[in-house]
């Protein structure tokens, strides 16, 4: 039998664990491993959650695997409910809700956090974020008994669920800051594509404005904006991003910075210590998408089978879930510089980043110019190569 310092520790149970433990077993059928996970660790694609009304999908159906079903299929142990609040990287212990724990290698795929907005008034935390199936499942719940909901921020998650809002027959309101939907990922053009597509259906923007406080109303609540604008609603939800928990593994000493610095094996700057999914950070990104995600637990999988891996991002677009319009983004790399070519019209935008050379860098397509996506794709040079 082996013993615990031969065997594999993973902290969490997200999609980015379970697709690890289940690409480690392609490797490695005999090594121990143990997953902790603070909730009932069911396995379920947290993608769904922002259009599981339109698709008609209750938060129980969401799930596809219980925790006990995919142990049994990869031949895990799960510790459900167990939260971890410290890790011993010399000692290589982790002290959990049930006692202290050995490991031989150590992977934490804690997730990221919801980015609350800083919100006055007196039903500020009646608003809700969601970032896992229990949220899901409290926003089913209120959405019972609502009518209308307000969406805080107008990026990829805020247009997602307004679609699929007012799809399922609510008014929605969403406030953002900006000019334009999908500000940090699309140019103007496209932006205002898809806002026209979306008022068509129903959804209401207000932008360039925050919201300031929310209250309790006779009836429902009241959302105060920053322009001194206020908005009935039942239900409001926030959508202004994510943050990596790093709190963990900086106490343990660990190199974060926005998320869990990581080499291209996964590697954190403890050696038997790995990070990968929203809380890891490689060489300077945090890319909280499925793909990504995808090539990191098939690295670090291989590494952990003593198999030779380095970790690679080929071009990764991301499809916007907004059955209104649909939409697709190639985001160029921070820092680089070129301009866009657009070509737009009723079917839709076609804007493409190149750099002074006429090197395709990036992409945004809406509507009948999404057809291009795999053309465009494979000009695009690798994220991390």
């Amino acid at each position: 039998m082996m013993s615990p310092a031969q065997s594999l520790v993973i902290v969490g149970s997200g999609l980015a664990a379970w697709t690890l433990a289940r690409e480690f077993r392609k490797h490695d059928a005999q090594t121990p491993v143990t997953l902790i996970t603070r909730d009932n660790g069911d396995f379920y694609s947290k993608p769904m959650l922002s259009n599981a009304l339109s698709s008609g999908k209750t938060a129980a159906q969401l799930v596809s695997a219980t925790s006990a079903a995919m142990a049994q299929q990869l031949g895990v142990k799960v510790m459900a409910h167990t939260g971890v609040t410290a890790i011993d990287p010399v000692a290589h212990r982790i002290i959990t809700s049930q006692g202290p724990l050995a490991y031989g290698r150590l992977v934490l795929a804690l997730g990221a956090d919801p980015v609350r907005p800083d919100l006055q008034g007196d039903a500020a935390q009646q608003v809700l974020a969601i970032n896992d199936l229990q949220d899901y499942t409290t926003f089913r719940q209120r959405l019972e008994e609502a009518h209308q909901v307000t969406i805080i921020g107008a990026g990829l998650i805020g247009c997602e669920f307004a679609n699929d809002l007012v799809h399922a027959g609510y008014q929605v309101d969403v406030i953002d800051p900006g000019t334009q939907p999908l500000g940090r990922l699309a140019p103007p053009v496209a932006g205002e594509q898809v806002q026209q597509a979306l008022t068509r259906i129903g959804v209401r923007f207000h932008f360039g404005t925050s919201a300031h406080a929310v209250h309790v109303a006779p009836k429902g609540l009241q959302v105060e904006l920053a322009n001194g604008q206020r908005l009935s609603s039942d239900l409001v939800l926030s959508a202004v991003g994510l943050r990596p928990r790093v709190a963990l593994a900086q106490a343990a000493g660990l190199k974060t910075a926005r998320g869990i610095a990581v080499n291209r094996q996964l590697q954190t700057s403890q050696p038997d210590i790995f990070a990968l999914g929203d809380v890891a950070e490689v060489e300077g990104l945090v890319l909280p998408y499925v793909m990504p995600l995808m090539h990191e637990a098939r690295t670090l999988a291989a590494h952990l089978a003593g198999q030779s891996a380095m970790l690679r991002y080929p071009a990764m677009p991301v499809v916007v879930k907004t059955p209104a319009i649909p939409v697709v983004v190639s985001t160029q790399a921070a820092g680089t510089t070129g301009r866009w070519l657009i070509h737009s019209d009723t079917d839709g935008v076609d804007a493409r980043f190149i750099d002074s050379d006429g090197a395709l860098l990036g992409f945004a397509l809406t509507g009948l110019a999404t057809t291009e996506k795999n053309n465009l794709q494979k000009s695009l040079p690798a994220v991390l190569a």
